[in-house]
C-alpha cells in the first residue's frame, strides 16, 4: 500500500490544489481570484443572524371547504331527483337538512349513495340509518340527516394540507430571494420557516400569513337566480360594504399558470397580468361568452378585489387584476398567485429574531473551540510520534480544507452544531492515523524493513478503521434524516468530516509516509 504511481501522485497534487482553491472562494479576498466556482459555504440562522417564525395551520376552513363542496354536490343531485328538501346547512362541520315529505326518505338515500357511486365519497347503506367508511358517514335522527367526515378522513385531509402548505410556502419564499432559508413540518400542523439574513420580516409575514386563495364569481343582479345554489354576502375591499355573489363557481386560481406585475395603460394603476391553464380558459371563456354585461368579482381570500363588467367574451384565457394596488401589493400578489394557494389558513404562533452580533459570537467563540482542540492535538500528535506525528497534522489541515470545500461545493448551511462537527472531525480524523500508528509499532517490533511493517500496518488497519467510520457514519445518516434543522448541521458535517478524514489518512498522509520511509529504508526509525 506504500507504492504510488506517478499518475496516482498527480492525482492527489491536483486534489489538493482544486480543494484549496475551492476552499480560497469562502473568504472575501478571494472573490476577484475565483473565476470559476463561486461555491461558498452558507452561514446558518444562529451565526449570521436572521428571522425565525413558527406557522400553523387552521384546518377548521378546509373541512368547511369541503363540507360546501359536498353541499353543492348534493344540492344538485337532490334537484335532479326533484327531491323536496329544505334547511340544508352547514354548521359544526356538519351538514343537515331535513325533508319536507319524509315518504321521500329512500330516494334521499338513493341520491347519497349514488354520489358514493360517482364519487367513492359515501359507503353502503348500514342498518339503513347509519352509514360509515373512512371518509363520511351519515345518520338520520328524528327525520334529520346529519352527514360529517371521519376522524380518519379528517386526519388524512390534514397530513396532505401541511405537506402542501410546505410546498407552497418554500415556493413563495424562494421568489422572494432568500438564500439558503429551512422550511420544515413540526408536528402535525405546524411549520417552521428560518431565514438566515433577514432582520425585518414583515414583508415575509404578510406574504406567508395569507392563503391567497381566489375565486371568480358573478355578482348578484335583479335577473339572476344563483344557479338553485343561493348567494353569499362577501365584503368589498374598496369601500368595506358587504356585496351579494352567487355561491357558484366559474373559475378558482387552482387554474393560474402565470401571474405577473404590471401598469394599466390608460389608467397608470398598478395590476397584476394572470393566465389560465387550458381548462382554466375554456371555464372562464364560456362564462364571460354567456353572461356579456354581468359584473364578474375578483375575489382574493374571501375580498372582492374588483368588480369589473364583462364588456366581451374573454377568449384569451388571460385577464388582469386592479384594486388600487400599490407596486409593492401588486409584486406581492403576483408573487402568491404564482407560488398558488395555501389549502388552508396560516397563523404566525412565534416569532422570533436573531441579531448579527449574536451570530458573530457564535461564530467568535466556534473558531476559538476549533482552534483550541486542534493546537491540543496537534502537540499531543507529534509528542507522540514525532515525525509521523508531523505528517498526521499535516494530513489533518488538508482534511479540514477539503471538507470546508466539499460543503461550499453543495452550497451547505453552516450552523453551530456543525461547527461542533467539525471540531469533533478533528479528533476523530486524528484517530485514524493512530490506529495506523500504532499498528505500525507492533509490526516494527518483529520486521526489520520500515517499509514493510509500514505496509502490513496500513494493510491491517484498513478494515478496522473502516468498520469504526462506517458504524458512525450510519448513525450521522440517520441523525440527517430523522433530525431537526440544527442536528442535520452537525450529522453533516459529522458525516463529510468521515469521508474526507479517510481519504486524506490514506491518501495525503500515506504519501507523505512512503516517500520518507523510501528516502530513509536503512535507518532506524522511532515511532
Amino acid at each position: 500500500m506504500l507504492n504510488f504511481s506517478r499518475l496516482k501522485i498527480g492525482f492527489i497534487l491536483s486534489s489538493i490544489v482544486i480543494f484549496f482553491y475551492i476552499f480560497l472562494g469562502n473568504f472575501n479576498f478571494a472573490n476577484k481570484t475565483n473565476l470559476f466556482l463561486d461555491k461558498k459555504v452558507n452561514l446558518g440562522l444562529d451565526l449570521q443572524g436572521g428571522s425565525y417564525l413558527l406557522l400553523e395551520i387552521d384546518i377548521n376552513p378546509l373541512i368547511n371547504k369541503k363540507l360546501e363542496e359536498k353541499a353543492i354536490d348534493l344540492k344538485k343531485i337532490f334537484n335532479e331527483k326533484k327531491l323536496d328538501f329544505k334547511n340544508l346547512s352547514i354548521l359544526n362541520n356538519k351538514i343537515t337538512f331535513d325533508l319536507k315529505n319524509p315518504v321521500q326518505k329512500d330516494t334521499a338515500i338513493n341520491a347519497i349513495n349514488e354520489t358514493n357511486n360517482k364519487e367513492n365519497f359515501f359507503s353502503k347503506i348500514k342498518k339503513n340509518t347509519e352509514n360509515t367508511n373512512k371518509d363520511f358517514f351519515y345518520r338520520i335522527e328524528k327525520d334529520i340527516f346529519i352527514l360529517q367526515f371521519t376522524d380518519e378522513y379528517i386526519k388524512h385531509l390534514k397530513k396532505d394540507a401541511i405537506n402542501q402548505s410546505v410546498e407552497i410556502v418554500r415556493k413563495r419564499v424562494d421568489q422572494l430571494g432568500t438564500k439558503e432559508p429551512t422550511i420544515q413540518q413540526k408536528g402535525d400542523s405546524r411549520i417552521l420557516v428560518e431565514l438566515p439574513g433577514l432582520s425585518d420580516p414583515s414583508i415575509f409575514k404578510n406574504i406567508l400569513g395569507k392563503t391567497a386563495q381566489l375565486n371568480f364569481k358573478f355578482l348578484k343582479t335583479s335577473n339572476s337566480s344563483g344557479d338553485n345554489l343561493g348567494f353569499e354576502k362577501i365584503k368589498n375591499k374598496s369601500d368595506g360594504s358587504f356585496i351579494e355573489v352567487e355561491k357558484k363557481l366559474i373559475v378558482s386560481g387552482e387554474n393560474l399558470t402565470d401571474a405577473q406585475p404590471g401598469f394599466d395603460r390608460q389608467t397608470n394603476q398598478s395590476i397584476v397580468s394572470f393566465k389560465f391553464d387550458n381548462a382554466g380558459a375554456k371555464k372562464f371563456a364560456n362564462a364571460t361568452k354567456d353572461n356579456v354585461g354581468r359584473p364578474l368579482a375578483i375575489i382574493l381570500d374571501n375580498e372582492i378585489l374588483s368588480s369589473p363588467v364583462i364588456r366581451e367574451p374573454i377568449l384569451t384565457g388571460s385577464g388582469q387584476i386592479s384594486g388600487g394596488f400599490t407596486v409593492e401589493e401588486a409584486n406581492q400578489l403576483a408573487v402568491l398567485l404564482r407560488a398558488g394557494a395555501l389549502p388552508a389558513p396560516m397563523k404566525i404562533i412565534e416569532e422570533r429574531t436573531v441579531g448579527a452580533d449574536l451570530g458573530k459570537d457564535s461564530i467568535r467563540y466556534g473558531i476559538i473551540s476549533f482552534i483550541a482542540g486542534f493546537l491540543l492535538v496537534f502537540v499531543y500528535i507529534v509528542y507522540a510520534y514525532k515525525l509521523f506525528g508531523f505528517f498526521a497534522n499535516i494530513s489533518l489541515l488538508l482534511n479540514i480544507v477539503i471538507l470546508i470545500s466539499v460543503l461550499s461545493l453543495f452550497g451547505s448551511t453552516l450552523t453551530l452544531p456543525g461547527i461542533a462537527g467539525i471540531v469533533l472531525t478533528v479528533g476523530m480524523a486524528i484517530d485514524t492515523n493512530v490506529i495506523i500508528y500504532e499498528r505500525a509499532k507492533e509490526e516494527l517490533k518483529i520486521e526489520k524493513s520500515n517499509i514493510i511493517a509500514f505496509d502490513i500496518a496500513y494493510r491491517k488497519s484498513l478494515l478496522t478503521i473502516i468498520d469504526s467510520n462506517l458504524t458512525t457514519l450510519i448513525a450521522g445518516i440517520i441523525l440527517f434524516y430523522l433530525g431537526s434543522g440544527p442536528v442535520k448541521g452537525f450529522a453533516v458535517t459529522l458525516c463529510v468530516g468521515l469521508i474526507t478524514s479517510f481519504f486524506t489518512a490514506f491518501t495525503i498522509s500515506r504519501l507523505m509516509v512512503s516517500k520518507y520511509l523510501m528516502a530513509n529504508k536503512d535507518k532506524i526509525i522511532n515511532i
